[in-house]
């Protein structure tokens, strides 16, 4: 069901059609969209059912309706309970820095939904005594918002998200053209759009979800101190962390990130609702290649 829309959220279904779908959320960074910032795990895993969902505010999904709570985790959390509501079981869920956070936001307060998460680089909480950045991402948001282009978006994908490999042109132009709609842009100039700023920490402990936090040694927005006070405040919280790489490891090492996913992650076997049984499996969308 290529491009098609539920309770506001474009979302990709690829791989088997009876096989409740792992679901797939992107970070929050200029741009970031999960059929680009896990390009490289789909691409080698192509018999995997996946979901691939754009939060609100990114990708092709609008700006969050009326309704929603105003955080910024909460708010799509609460868009995605829409979502996967109508799938009729639990799902694994695999994302990315904004994406894990609202994974956690979702798994405390819809616990049946969740069956188990993977979050790379999320930082939904704080934890005295860690070393974050949280001024990092508006820093990079003004830079490339200042003259968008792709030495911009490619000055950002390498200062922040990879450590010393090259990210694929067609990665860096897929980014870009999605930080440059109008509905990214609009977000980009107003800063209330992009949600109101919460601190998930008091929910943390309510997570009965497995959760595993992997963290790039690099990560220029937290340490992997980070990752490890994140797992120790969750009741069944592991930590990885994987060298050679930055804020997006899923790009820069995805052979590491999917036999990751393959361990935490095993898909929960065939049928589930409405929405894993009707649906056909899609042809998977144009991937970027993984950069050797």
């Amino acid at each position: 069901m290529p491009g098609s829309r539920r309770p506001g959220l474009h979302h990709t279904r690829l791989g088997p059609a009876d096989t409740v779908p792992t679901v797939v959320l992107h970070g929050g960074g200029p741009g970031c969209h999960s059929a680009a910032d896990f390009a490289a795990v789909l691409a080698l895993r192509p018999r995997r059912a996946w979901l691939c969902v754009d939060l609100p505010r990114y990708g092709r999904s609008p700006l969050p309706g009326p309704g929603l709570p105003p955080g910024r985790f909460s708010g799509p959390a609460a868009a995605l309970a829409g979502l996967l509501d109508g799938i009729g079981r639990p799902v694994n869920i695999l994302a990315q820095s904004l994406g894990g956070a609202v994974a956690l936001a979702l798994a405390a307060r819809r616990p049946e939904l969740v069956a188990r998460i993977v979050l790379i680089g999320s930082t939904p909480a704080a934890f005295r005594g860690v070393r974050t950045d949280p001024g990092l991402g508006a820093r990079l948001r003004d830079a490339l918002y200042a003259d968008p282009g792709p030495a911009r978006m490619r000055a950002l994908m390498e200062g922040a998200e990879w450590h010393r490999s090259t990210p694929p042109e067609e990665l860096v132009a897929g980014r870009l053209r999605a930080a440059t709609t109008a509905t990214a842009l609009a977000v980009a100039t107003d800063p209330a759009a992009r949600g109101t700023d919460e601190d998930l920490g008091p929910l943390l402990g309510t997570v009965t979800a497995p959760t595993l936090a992997v963290w790039g040694a690099h990560d220029p927005f937290s340490e992997p101190a980070y990752g490890a006070a994140l797992a120790g405040a969750l009741p069944h919280g592991d930590l990885v962390v994987l060298g050679r790489t930055a804020h997006h490891p899923q790009s820069e090492r995805p052979d590491a990130v999917a036999a990751l996913a393959d361990a935490f992650l095993p898909e929960p076997g065939r049928g589930g609702g409405p929405m894993s049984a009707s649906a056909p499996a899609n042809p998977p969308v144009p991937l970027p290649q993984e950069n050797p």
